[in-house]
């Protein structure tokens, strides 16, 4: 299957979800379950998926589907690829949940720094 485009949003409905993903509602629930995602409900209490989130199913999805991997084995190998995107960051994987504060602190250190002259 050729990888789906996400859309420029900041979070998605789980039908947006299922419908990029290819798959029914309940099996996105599902993968929730195994492998410990967590979305965050908005004021209805929905499920809202962030941009990563959505990218973590995909690739959850071509683990299943496209590599044919069973459930464990997916679960051991999308572990193994979040250790090795953390190293790429050079971040551990708890400082990886604060990737976005730290990058917006550090893009509001060099406009301080332009601000200064430095």
């Amino acid at each position: 299957m050729a990888v789906p485009t996400i859309p420029d949003k900041f979070y998605f409905k789980i039908g947006e979800v299922s419908s990029l993903l290819g798959v029914k509602p309940y099996v996105v629930r599902f993968w929730e379950t195994e492998f410990d995602l967590t979305p965050a409900k908005n004021r209805s209490r929905h499920r809202v998926y962030k941009r990563h989130e959505v990218e973590t199913l995909l690739e959850i999805r071509n683990l299943l589907y496209d590599e044919r991997f069973t459930i464990e084995g997916a679960q051991r190998k999308l572990k193994e690829r979040m250790k090795e995107k953390s190293k790429q960051l050079g971040l551990s994987l708890e400082e990886k949940k604060h990737r976005s504060t730290l990058l917006k602190v550090k893009k509001d250190l060099e406009k301080l720094r332009e601000m200064l002259g430095k």
